[in-house]
């Protein structure tokens, strides 16, 4: 997990987890038993990264060591798809970096062994039986929790963007759902799930735990699924709000503009100088039409009046992070967020190879087996290593 450091204020350390689905191969269904050895072989080679199992048995995680920058992190999420589909290959299966399959069955999958997740199913019932996602977190560590909490409710005005370049679920149990990303209407149906209210302090935010704590809704604060949340656990404030990026290109975009925004807003809290908050209420409303439009929705301008292009607003954004940019290196993978707007996410690739697919002939099946190996295919592109700046 991404620890802060105290050498330099503005030291940001980075820690990124990717959920995958197994595959047949020859179905391109999920796998609902996967072989262990996949498991086995995983940790047998991980390194400093670790590789668990998900709530069902169809999924796979990985969390890359602590990275120090940017850079590093690339080198690390290279080396943890490398280890899943070396895995997964040698044993029977394909690896996929979508936030839901496009066709397979809830009620087919298996729920992995454990009285964690057993309780789990037994408290949350359907909400968690239809929960066929899975997601991309990112940690950064830094400051202390006053300062991850102040970024995080000065963050929540930027979850829209950083869902919408990250979106790769349009289908779900065989339909195309209208939605880009249609991973959060299923978790929604969860319990403290969504944005977060405004919260000012570590005193705050620790109070409400205690609150949720004495009335015996949670353990601890992991169990606050939030789109983005601070951890008592560890020095970090964790993204949880987007979708599983189809490669690896596009989870660097996503990882940079996350890190330049925390280090832009961090800045600002040091100088007492971050914005007022919009209300609550128009940020979800730009959530939800991330959701639904991705890269082509026309955005609530919560700083100004009537609605924003998302293009204009991006491009505005990244001149506005520039410095940020520099200092943290990571300018060219900042400056992907335009490419990713203008050609589409891994969902709107999605989309386009099903519609084509359709249009030349195949069946709604066999269009979205198609799909299956579209995401396949970008799960293991640009696995090279990165080269050094």
């Amino acid at each position: 997990m991404a620890q802060g450091s105290t050498a330099d204020p503005l030291s940001i350390t980075l820690g990124v987890e990717e959920e995958f689905f197994l595959v047949d191969p020859e179905t391109r269904d999920l796998l609902p038993d996967p072989d262990p050895r996949i498991f086995e072989y995983c940790n047998e080679n991980r390194a400093d990264h670790k590789v668990v199992a998900e709530f069902l048995r169809s999924q796979i995680e990985t969390t890359t060591r602590v990275c120090t920058s940017v850079a590093d992190v690339h080198s690390a999420l290279i080396e943890t798809r490398c280890l899943v589909i070396d895995a997964a290959t040698q044993h029977g299966a394909a690896v996929l970096a979508a936030s839901t399959h496009p066709f397979a069955a809830w009620h087919n999958q298996v729920v992995t062994a454990g009285r964690r997740y057993e309780q789990f199913a037994m408290t949350y019932q359907q909400a968690v039986r239809e929960l066929l996602v899975g997601g991309m977190h990112i940690h950064a560590g830094f400051g202390d929790g006053g300062s991850r909490v102040r970024v995080m409710t000065a963050m929540r005005r930027y979850l829209p963007l950083l869902h919408a370049l990250s979106a790769s679920s349009p289908f779900s149990s065989g339909r195309e759902t209208g939605f880009k990303s249609y991973r959060l209407t299923l978790f929604g149906s969860m319990p403290r799930t969504g944005l977060p209210g405004p919260l000012h302090s570590w005193e705050e935010f620790e109070k409400l735990v205690e609150d949720y704590q004495r009335m015996e809704f949670i353990k601890d604060s992991s169990e606050l699924w939030w789109d983005i949340r601070p951890s008592r656990a560890f020095p970090t404030l964790e993204l949880r709000i987007c979708d599983i990026c189809q490669t690896v290109d596009d989870a660097m975009c996503v990882v940079a503009l996350y890190t330049c925004l925390v280090r832009y807003l961090l800045r600002l809290d040091m100088e007492d100088r971050l914005p007022p908050e919009p209300p609550t209420e128009l940020i979800k409303e730009n959530c939800w039409l991330a959701q639904r439009y991705g890269v082509v929705a026309f955005l609530g301008d919560t700083e100004g009046s009537g609605r924003l292009d998302i293009d204009e607003y991006a491009e505005a954004l990244v001149d506005k992070l520039s410095e940020d940019a520099r200092a943290l290196e990571c300018e060219e993978q900042l400056r992907h967020i335009l490419d990713l707007i203008r050609y589409g996410t891994g969902s709107d690739r999605q989309i386009d190879h099903y519609r084509l697919r359709r249009l030349e002939g195949d069946s709604e099946e066999e269009a979205l087996r198609a799909v299956v190996d579209l995401v396949v295919e970008e799960t293991g592109s640009g696995l090279d290593a990165p080269t050094a700046a």
